[in-house]
């Protein structure tokens, strides 16, 4: 596999020659196999899904249904009707929490999340049991010895989980961090305490790079954003396991999710379409189905291989570099490609994560810099912000040297 010939698929960087794109957690780029199919769509068959008789209406809801199976083989979901299209992980657990959340979690009921997530898993329960007086129980990291280093022990999700727990939603993999927890033994340690408890996952981090088993997970909902795996903007997955589609009611009501309307009732039709109201982000579910076949011919577990060593390349880079903080595992086998540190001068003094990113982004290398929109995680670790760097598979060796050479430059700067 030649990274090179991989980045040929991808325009933006013809048009940026020197670009070091090391910004993937917050979005990735887009080859050219996804972006053609999204300009096919408005170009050769931009009509409404499920509304025409015409070919180019049916062939619109072909395209739109065919996404959906691609990505229910992706992640072996039982069905596609399993498969919701939302606008994104944040709209897909906004969803859980209304739609569900509200119904079925009440005063002194528990919800269990971690310290590690995203605003996006943590705020949505922070406010249900602000309005209905539900306990919000959060986990810490264990951060006790280098092995352990920023991960969840899975045996803290037994020893907390109660009859009164109806939800735990924690992260696949951190978006700060890069910690890959251990889903599955968290899952199962869960369900033996409590077997009516139901788990979300959010795998916006994981999806892209990881192969996924939803039903060997074990998990109830699954999440995770188009755009961080190649995909369009603005299209996302909420998988809900098959048993729980007819229980839980719709999140938006209006056309499409429409069986029969009377003017006493109205009776919606089944799952996938309950869940759609409305015309849907139809060339950013063709886009992200797209980018599935991308990701397949190229292989996921090539994809995480090529990260895995990366990683551990920038790991010791970084590490080699001096003085610099790193919060992330050191161990490759227990992270992704997210690495996340803080620079100092000669006197130790913290170089602000901004003026980094600020010097890199001058030199055009593309990395985060602030709180990782995890506020709750920074404040446990003790910094105001940290620098990000994130990787997929169009990076290489040269990115991470160029990097390094950036920080240099940062510390010359600011000696």
């Amino acid at each position: 596999m030649k990274i090179s010939s991989i980045r040929n698929d991808f325009p933006v960087f013809e048009k940026n020659k020197n670009l070091t794109y090391l910004d993937s957690a917050a979005t990735a780029l887009k080859p050219k196999q996804v972006i053609d199919s999204v300009v096919q769509y408005y170009s050769e068959y931009p009509s409404n899904v499920f509304r025409g008789l015409y070919p180019l209406s049916q062939r619109a809801t072909e395209a739109y249904e065919k996404a959906r199976e691609k990505v229910a083989q992706f992640i072996h979901a039982h069905s596609p009707s399993e498969i919701i299209f939302t606008r994104g992980t944040t709209e897909s657990i906004n969803f859980i929490a209304y739609a569900w959340g509200r119904l079925n979690i009440h005063s002194n009921d528990e919800i269990v999340t971690t310290i590690m997530e995203h605003h996006s898993n943590f705020v949505p329960w922070q406010e249900l049991v602000r309005e209905n007086g539900a306990v919000l129980k959060v986990i810490d990291i264990d951060d006790s010895n280098k092995d352990s280093l920023f991960r969840i022990e899975k045996t803290v999700f037994s020893k907390i989980t109660t009859n009164k727990t109806k939800l735990v939603a924690i992260t696949h993999v951190s978006n700060v961090l890069g910690t890959i927890n251990p889903i599955k033994e968290i899952i199962a340690g869960v369900k033996r305490i409590n077997p009516h408890c139901l788990v979300l996952v959010d795998g916006a981090q994981a999806v892209p790079h990881m192969s996924v088993d939803v039903q060997d997970l074990g998990c109830d909902f699954y999440v995770f954003s188009g755009h961080k795996m190649m995909g369009p903007t603005g299209i996302g997955v909420l998988w809900i396991r098959k048993e729980l589609l007819e229980i839980i009611p719709p999140f938006h009501f209006g056309g499409s999710m429409i069986e029969k309307v009377t003017l006493e009732e109205s009776r919606y039709a089944p799952p996938p379409q309950k869940f759609e109201a409305g015309t849907p982000h139809i060339s950013g579910a063709i886009g992200l189905g797209a980018a599935i076949d991308y990701m397949n011919t190229i292989g996921v577990t090539n994809i995480q291989k090529h990260e895995m060593a990366l990683t551990e390349y920038t790991l010791k880079r970084l590490n080699d570099f001096g003085s610099i903080t790193m919060y992330c595992p050191q161990i490759v086998r227990h992270r992704g490609g997210v690495l996340s540190f803080n620079l100092y001068d000669s006197e130790n003094h913290l170089i602000h994560p901004h003026d980094v990113g600020d010097v890199l982004g001058l030199e055009n290398i593309c990395v985060r810099a602030g709180h990782h929109c995890a506020m709750p995680l920074a404040t446990r670790l003790g910094i105001p912000a940290s620098v990000r760097v994130s990787l997929h598979i169009y990076n290489d060796k040269k990115d991470i040297d160029r990097l390094i050479e950036g920080l240099e430059k940062v510390r010359k700067i600011f000696k």
